[in-house]
């Protein structure tokens, strides 16, 4: 059987909440030794940010931990420092997201242990970054989204801004993290020698404006809210079938053409000037959208869906979250899984969108119950005898 990617690489994560942890689990789907370390009076902040709950462990932690081992160490405690320090010497790669110089004063920063153990891959995630004005303040995503424009050209033209409905700027840093991390790896087969990675959500946000940020910096001018709708592509935004919304996405011109002669029987519509070329639809786009709400709203949904398709156009339907995990389509991509869990029994997980067809990612093990592995790390991965790592498994209250 072909090793995973990571296969070797031991991962010494400090992280909590989502960034952090979410940039571990990338790690641990590809096949690295990742170790949780979490403080043995209640852990991670994320196990009790619920209802809802899965043997006790919050829905919100079990989606950014799969594929961990769980350590449990108090900084405070010497003997709990010298482990996580002991391990830090041996790692590849150290996530962290503690406020600036944090871990400084544990001997855990990056100077201290580069110094220690040169070849690590020391990776810190914070709101602002580890340099500049605001390097000590605390980041959270609800604010990055706003400070970092996002807020301004989501929600409906005349509504309020509206944040996205899940942490993107956390995801999105998370999984920034993991890509630089694996390239300080590929580098480091080269020079030998790890180096500091600085992941600020501000700066991930900032970069994932994307074409909206583009068009800014080339005019100059604030970005608007368009809803559904595309700033710069027509009609590219959810429309009202006779029973209900769904979406359709016409990126050129040719697209247009069929979806005006072949789905709505309408070639009149790709024949007018006002229409013929997306920039003319752009500046016509409320007269466009009049004749296309009265087309669509003849037939019902799943007619326009059926009739896109078969013409190869970019359409769907609107689903709930229930209806997007039952998908067909999402269980043939092995999306949802279920694995055993010692307290739930089974826990329904999503999989790894990494798809690697000479190492593929490995399969999936439930999110770990706070010091569920304290005993095993400390006997593999220091060479404890098995009466002193459950000496010390007792004194601090996880299993051993």
């Amino acid at each position: 059987m072909t090793a995973p990617a990571l296969d070797g690489i031991v991962v010494l994560d400090l992280s909590r909440v989502l960034a952090g942890p979410w940039c571990g689990m990338v790690l641990g789907d590809l096949g690295a030794r990742v170790i949780k370390v979490e403080n043995p009076a209640g852990g991670d902040d994320t196990r009790k940010w619920g209802p809802p709950y899965a043997g006790g462990e919050a829905a919100y932690y079990l989606c950014a931990n799969r594929n961990k081992l769980s350590l449990a160490a108090d900084f405070k405690d010497p003997e709990g420092l010298d482990i996580v320090r002991q391990l830090a010497r041996r790692a590849d790669v150290l996530i962290e997201n503690f406020k600036l110089d944090g871990l400084k004063k544990f001997g855990l920063d990056y100077d201290t242990l580069a110094a220690e153990n040169p070849g690590l891959v020391y990776c810190s995630i914070s709101g602002y970054g580890r340099t500049g004005s605001r390097a000590a303040e605390p980041g959270y995503d609800f604010v990055i989204q706003a400070e970092g424009g996002l807020m301004s050209v989501t929600g409906e033209a005349d509504g309020e801004p509206q944040k996205v409905g899940v942490a993107i700027a956390d995801l999105f840093t998370g999984a920034s993290s993991a890509q630089a991390v694996l390239a300080a790896l590929y580098a480091r087969q080269t020079t030998g020698r790890g180096q500091h990675i600085d992941m600020a959500l501000l700066d991930c946000q900032i970069a994932m404006l994307a074409n909206v940020g583009s068009s800014c910096l080339v005019t100059g001018e604030p970005a608007k809210r368009y809803g559904n709708a595309h700033g710069t592509v027509v009609p590219y935004q959810a429309v009202e079938a006779s029973d209900g919304y769904f979406v359709i996405a016409i990126g050129n011109d040719g697209q247009f053409a069929r979806l005006s002669r072949d789905v709505l029987g309408r070639p009149d519509l790709a024949a007018d000037e006002r229409f013929a070329g997306n920039p003319g639809r752009i500046v016509n786009r409320e007269a466009l959208l009049i004749e296309l709400a009265a087309e669509f709203r003849k037939q019902p949904r799943d007619h326009w869906i059926a009739v896109m398709r078969r013409f190869g156009l970019p359409v769907g339907p609107i689903r709930g979250v229930d209806e997007a995990l039952a998908a067909p389509e999402v269980a043939e991509r092995g999306m949802v899984r279920t694995v055993p869990h010692p307290t739930a029994g089974e826990v329904r997980l999503a999989g790894s969108p990494l798809k690697l067809s000479g190492t593929p990612v490995v399969d999936p093990v439930a999110p770990p119950l706070l010091g569920q592995h304290s005993l095993a790390v400390l006997r593999a991965d220091l060479g404890w005898s098995e009466e002193r790592a459950s000496d010390y498994c007792r004194r601090i209250g996880v299993p051993g």
